[in-house]
Order: C-alpha cells, then sequence, then structure tokens
C-alpha cells in the first residue's frame, strides 16, 4: 500500500511543495520498491531587480481555440508572468497547478495595473497563487522489475556490461503515474486549473524539464524497455496513448494541455507493430487497430497536401507539418515572442507576419527537430534565425516515411482479419512510397531531401533524415543496383566516424546555434542509422570498407554535391585540450583524424573479412557507447570495482561535485566528454532515448562493444559555441567555457 504525504515549506520566501512517496514493502528488488519522488518549485529568478516595473508589452495574440483555459494559454495573465521572465525556463510557469480556483487567480490578477506592476509583485502573485510545478505525477513502481534482464549476457566487455546495468536500472527513477489526490478538476470548475492531461496508466518519461510522457520519444524508451523486459510498462505506455486518441483525435506532443495543437512523429503503430512483434501479445489489436486507424485519419485530415512534382509532373497525397497556431507556445511562450518582437528590428512584423511566424515556430516543434537549419528558408546563406522558419512548404523526408511504414505495418497487423482494409492501407503506401522517391530522392547525389514548395525543387542541404525511408523499407533502386552506390548512401556515416570524435551530427551546418545541427548528435538518429544499415541486403556488403586514395580524406568518398559543401566548409575537429585550440587539418588525409588501421578510434576492433555495412554499425555502435558512458563518467558517474569516479579537480570543471552521472539528451560530435548544447533550453538529463537506445545497442551490437577511450577532461576556451558535460544544465552561448578534449592518441583506456 502506498502512503503519499504533502509537505510544505517555505524557503527563501517561496512556497516550496515536495511530494514524497513511499511504498510499504518488505522486499528491496529495484522496481518493485517505490522511489522516493521529490517534486519543488523552481526558484524565481526574474531577469529585473524586484523593484522595477515590467517592461511595455506588445499587442496581446489572438485567443487560441484549441488551448483550455485562460492560464496557462496565451492572455494577458501567461503573457505579464512571461514578460516579468519570472523563471528562465518558460515552461516552468505552465507547468504549476493553480493553488486556488482559477476564478479567484483570475481575479488576482486583475488587481495588477499592468502600467505600474513590478517584477516583485508578478513574482508574489505567483508564489501565493501557484504550486509545484509536476504536482500532478508521482513515483510508479515497475511491474516485474528484472535486475539482470537476459540481453546483460550479450555484452562481452565487463565495465560495459555494469553499465548497461545500471542504465537499464534507471527506469525504475523515471517511471511515473498520475497523481490524482493532485489533479485539478475539469476546467473551469473545481478547486484548482492545471495544464497536466492526467494518464490512466504507468508511463515513462523523458526526464528533466521533460516531465510528462512525450509521444515520439517513447518510441526510443520503448526499444529499451523491451530489452529490459518490462512488457506490462510498454502496454501501459499504448494504453495512454490509446486514451488520448479516443480523448482528442490524435496523440498530442506530449501530455499537457498546451500541446494540444500538436503531435509529433507518428510512430504509434510501429511501437503496437514491435510489442505485438515481441510479446506475442495480439489482444491489445482489439483496442489498437480502430484508433491506428483513428489516428492515421487525423495525419490525412490535417496534414495531408497534394504535390505536383516538378520532375515527372505526377501528383502525390504527401503529409507536412502544419500546426494551426497563431500565438508563442505557452511552454515557450518568452522564447516565440521576443522571435516575432524582436526589439532590434527596424521594420517590425505586421499582425499577418506575426501569426505566421508563431505557426511555423509550433509546426518546427511538432517535427521533433525544434530546431533546424533545415527548415530554416536559406539555411546556406547566413543565420537569419527563426525568424526564416519554412516548415510547413517543406515536405519532409521523416515524416512521409513513418507514414510509409505505419500503413504497411497495419495492413500486416490486420492479416487476413479485414482484407479491405489492408489492401487499402497497401495502396496508400504504395502512393506515398512512388511520392518519396519522385520527389525527395537524388539519384545523382545518392540521397533524400525535403522537398522545398517554396522553390519547387528539392532542398540542398544534407542532414541525416536521408536515412528514415531506409530504416522504414523504401531503398531505391539506385542503391540496389550497387555495392559502390549502396556504400554511397552511407558515406558521410563514414566521412563522420573518421573525421570526428563522436557519432554522426544532425547536419554539417554548425554556425546557427540550433539544437538540430552540428555539432549536436541525437540518440534517435543513431538508431535510425544503424536500422538503416541493417537494411541493406547482405550481397551488397561483402566488399570491405573503401578507402580514400593516399592525397585524399574520406571526404574523397562521398558522391558530388551530396553534402553541399566543399572539404573545406566542413567543420573542423578542435584538438581541444592543446595551447591553442586549433582545428584538425580541414583537408586532405590528415582531416581523419580518428582513422586507424581497418577501424576508427573508439569504434571497437577490426575483424577480417568483415564487409564494409557491418564496419559502419560497430564503429556507431561503439561511438554511440562511448559518448553516452563518457559524458556519464565526466559528470560523476562511478561503478565500483570497475569505473572510479573521476578526482574533484576534473569534477569541478564540469560543476559535478557531489554528482553520480548524466545521461544527456544529446550529445557532441566533437568531444565525447560532453553533453550537446545550444537550443531553446539548457542540455537536459535523465534521460529516456538516450537509455533506450543505449540498451538496445548494447543487446545487439554488445560482442562488438569495446572498452572506451574516454579522453581526460580539461577546460578549453573557445570563439564558436559552448558544449558542456556540467551537472545541471549551464546554457549554452555563443562564446564560453567548454569541456575539451585532447587529441584522440593522448585518450586513456578506462579498464
Amino acid at each position: 500500500m502506498m502512503v503519499s504525504s504533502l509537505k510544505v515549506v517555505v524557503v527563501a520566501g517561496l512556497v516550496q511543495t515536495i511530494l514524497a512517496a513511499t511504498i510499504s514493502s518488505t522486499t528491496t528488488t529495484p522496481g518493485t520498491a517505490l522511489p522516493t519522488l521529490t517534486i519543488s518549485t523552481a526558484v524565481a529568478s526574474p531577469s529585473a531587480s524586484l523593484g522595477a516595473t515590467l517592461p511595455a508589452q506588445a499587442p496581446l495574440p489572438p485567443t487560441q481555440g484549441w488551448c483550455i483555459g485562460q492560464i496557462f494559454c496565451a492572455g494577458s495573465l501567461l503573457q505579464t508572468v512571461n514578460i516579468a521572465q519570472v523563471y528562465s525556463d518558460p515552461k516552468t510557469f505552465v507547468d504549476k497547478p493553480t493553488g486556488k480556483s482559477s476564478q479567484q487567480v483570475l481575479a488576482d490578477f486583475s488587481n495588477f495595473n499592468l502600467s505600474t506592476a513590478t517584477e516583485g509583485e508578478i513574482v508574489n502573485f505567483v508564489d501565493n497563487d501557484f504550486l509545484g510545478e509536476g504536482l500532478e505525477l508521482e513515483a510508479a513502481a515497475l511491474t516485474n522489475f528484472n535486475p539482470t534482464p537476459a540481453f546483460l549476457n550479450n555484452v562481452t566487455d565487463p565495465l560495459l556490461k555494469a553499465f548497461a546495468q545500471t542504465v537499464h536500472g534507471y527506469w525504475t527513477q523515471l517511471a511515473r503515474s498520475t497523481n490524482q489526490s493532485a489533479v485539478c478538476d475539469d476546467y473551469p470548475g473545481g478547486t484548482c486549473e492545471g495544464s497536466f492531461i492526467p494518464l490512466n496508466h504507468t508511463f515513462v518519461i523523458p526526464g528533466g524539464r521533460f516531465r510528462e510522457q512525450y509521444y515520439w520519444d517513447s518510441y526510443w524508451i520503448i526499444q529499451g524497455l523491451f530489452q529490459s523486459e518490462l512488457y506490462e510498462t510498454v502496454n501501459t505506455t499504448l494504453q495512454n496513448f490509446m486514451d488520448e486518441i479516443e480523448d482528442f483525435g490524435f496523440i498530442p506532443n506530449g501530455g499537457r494541455i498546451y500541446y494540444l495543437n500538436r503531435s509529433q512523429p507518428p510512430l504509434f503503430i510501429h511501437m503496437v507493430y514491435d510489442y505485438v512483434n515481441v510479446t506475442g501479445d495480439t489482444s491489445i489489436l482489439q483496442r489498437a487497430l480502430p484508433l491506428a486507424e483513428a489516428e492515421l485519419a487525423w495525419w490525412a485530415n490535417n496534414r495531408t497536401i497534394n504535390v505536383t512534382s516538378p520532375y515527372t509532373n505526377r501528383t502525390y497525397m504527401m503529409a507536412h507539418y502544419a500546426v494551426t497556431n497563431t500565438a508563442p507556445r505557452p511552454e515557450s511562450y518568452l522564447t516565440d515572442y521576443l522571435t516575432v518582437h524582436d526589439p532590434t528590428l527596424s521594420t517590425p512584423l505586421t499582425d499577418d507576419q506575426a501569426a505566421e511566424l508563431y505557426s511555423e515556430l509550433a509546426s518546427g516543434a511538432e517535427t521533433g527537430w525544434d530546431y533546424s537549419s533545415r527548415f530554416e528558408a536559406i539555411p546556406q546563406l547566413g543565420n537569419p534565425g527563426l525568424r526564416s522558419l519554412n516548415v510547413k512548404n517543406n515536405i519532409p523526408i521523416c515524416l512521409n516515411s513513418i507514414l510509409y511504414k505505419a500503413r504497411l505495418l497495419l495492413a500486416e497487423l490486420y492479416g487476413t482479419s479485414n482484407a479491405t482494409a489492408s489492401s487499402n492501407h497497401l495502396q496508400v503506401a504504395a502512393g506515398i512510397r512512388e511520392g518519396i522517391l519522385d520527389l525527395l530522392w537524388d539519384p545523382a547525389k545518392l540521397a533524400f531531401y525535403d522537398f522545398n514548395l517554396t522553390s519547387n525543387a528539392r532542398n540542398d542541404i544534407f542532414t541525416a533524415a536521408t536515412y528514415y525511408p531506409v530504416w522504414n523499407g523504401i531503398i531505391p533502386d539506385e542503391v540496389l543496383a550497387s555495392q559502390s552506390n549502396a556504400f554511397g548512401y552511407f558515406a558521410a556515416v563514414n566521412l563522420a566516424v573518421n573525421k570526428y570524435n563522436g557519432t554522426i551530427p544532425v547536419t554539417f551546418v554548425d554556425w546557427t546555434g540550433l539544437q538540430w545541427d552540428a555539432p549536436n548528435c541525437w540518440p534517435p538518429l543513431q538508431y535510425i542509422i544503424l536500422q538503416a544499415l541493417q537494411a541493406i541486403p547482405s550481397n551488397l556488403t561483402t566488399n570491405g570498407l573503401p578507402t580514400p586514395s593516399s592525397d585524399q580524406s574520406t571526404y574523397d568518398l562521398v558522391p558530388a554535391g551530396q553534402l553541399g559543401f566543399t572539404e573545406a566548409q566542413l567543420p573542423g575537429q578542435p584538438i581541444l585540450g592543446s595551447q591553442t585550440n586549433q582545428n584538425a587539418t580541414a583537408t586532405g588525409p590528415a582531416a581523419d583524424i580518428n582513422k586507424l588501421s581497418g577501424t576508427v578510434i573508439n569504434g571497437g576492433n577490426a575483424t577480417a573479412g568483415e564487409g564494409w555495412r557491418d564496419t559502419l554499425q560497430r564503429e556507431l555502435a561503439n561511438r554511440y557507447y562511448v559518448s553516452v558512458l563518457c559524458s556519464w563518467h565526466a559528470t560523476g558517474g562511478s561503478i565500483p570495482g570497475l569505473l572510479p569516479q573521476l578526482p574533484t579537480s576534473e569534477l569541478n570543471i564540469t560543476d559535478s561535485v557531489g554528482n553520480t552521472g548524466n545521461m544527456f539528451e544529446k550529445f557532441s560530435n566533437l568531444n565525447v566528454d560532453a553533453s550537446g548544447g545550444g537550443g531553446e533550453y539548457t542540455v537536459q538529463a535523465g534521460f529516456g532515448w538516450t537509455n533506450g537506445v543505449l540498451l538496445w545497442v548494447a543487446s545487439t551490437y554488445g560482442e562488438q562493444l569495446v572498452a572506451p577511450q574516454c579522453p581526460p577532461v580539461v577546460a578549453a576556451t573557445t570563439g564558436t559555441t559552448t558544449s558542456t558535460s556540467a551537472a545541471v544544465g549551464l546554457q549554452a552561448s555563443s562564446r564560453g567555457i567548454i569541456i575539451g578534449v585532447v587529441m584522440a592518441f593522448m585518450a586513456f583506456v578506462i579498464l
């Protein structure tokens, strides 16, 4: 029997609410005992003094019909709290349930004269009328948690096996359920109002600021839960998604009302298929199949348009991300507000232009790639920033590939039970496939590119999205034509592991500061690339990895024009820790700074007779493990008897004294000791999809994984971007301190 207690303490003049959940149990088996969950109010940190009057406000945006309420939706209260910058992260405020009825909160707010209100008055208002963010959630015990799942036997190296077991245990810290006693009644009645969407079943959160269930994150969380044998948790996650489809007609971005205008990459059917395939439990299909139909109908009705190809003059029904929205996103209100109302602009945006930009910002969030030069109007001619977003006018590789496979999977799940439905889905899938190959595939460059409706042509920018179609079963004829072409499709992967210290970056654009650009590497994309490599037929992979001529680097193996950059234009690999912190040689064989005989540094051990596909899988799998483990170790992680904690002198550099290791949401391809950086918020630790991909890599490639070479943690200054593996989010900035690495050959092996 679980006993929950709620206690309130006053800290520095602020109400701090702590929810402590305990469980009465005679066992100490991890996963069966409920971990203590502490939820506390963030300390207000306004940028101005408490006595300062609030800055002048721009006119309010239109009321958003999709958003419920007047507190956590675009309106005077939300805008005023954000203008006051009470918290450094705008999401903090909209995750706080009120401590009073909505009517009373609105009445209290109406007492302000906004022309004379001070920062301190707004801080006091928030302290008095709102509770701790995330109170509606509580820790959940995981059903049938096994501390030593079978997949661990796949990992040969003792250290890597122990780390995989440690990461497996992190599920117990990320499992949540709804705290029904703290859930507010439906708006507008009740004693309080909140933004949380109550869920009926246990789920796993990403971590950090992402304290609720998220849509596409859950796909990779589930891949890890399968390895951890937590099949019931996968089932309950899917049940939550099905509840949302029943309630809203689609699966929102995340479990908050402020996400009800958008979804995320639609991987629900992929999840259901994987669950049935792994567990053999077909009973879920009775509920899942009609709801999968409903979700596909939502995407067809709300996100699909006719596109006529300039290459063949054929017309296809293709999907794009396009959110109906004319106001700042509530969870990023100030960020969006300042993007639109930039005080440095000589000519302010018109109301129509502002509304369109707000729509683009929300659409960018729906992509999951928020944000990337991939969706900027002119990404290679400078850095115009988020004002140049052109998401809705792009036909994206990723979305259409996912929807193609969803149709195939749904047809397969029907089997012979509904031949008509199965046939219809196969027919729609065939049309999507034709559209992808016509509009998005460049047979000369051997890569997929988003199709730009503005220019009526494919974009030039190369991104890791090029691997989505093959992951989802679309392999162009040109790739199947020869081993040379098949390798050419993956040549950028080979270049990246030879040229850079980490894994594969999202793009090779490194000047935007956006988190879905270089130098950032994201766990889902490493998984997708590995899956795409696996999908290449074995008869195309018998040759060894090709090598460039003696006077060239691996850039010379990339098909002409594929990357959209000359070799000299590619980001360099800093030799961090050196006296001058210069880049490695930009061109020629010396640019392949990580190249070894038959493999790459931190790429595992070469095997005689190994084909190029298996070489790239081995190298990328090892690099991913290295990035996760080394950054975890650099922030205080340790394993008794196998991996001692770093000395205080090094942990001081990463601001990790007293910390026990961070699992980051993204990584730097320049520094395996560090997290990624940039974007709208500080780097998050937790982290659901990082954990899931690591466990999948451990299970799939365990015998090929080798103990990593983690470089010494050293501080180095840089004039470009900041990448930090600091314990709790140092904000990335254009200049500052990064956690550097010395040259790869100076690295030491963790033993």
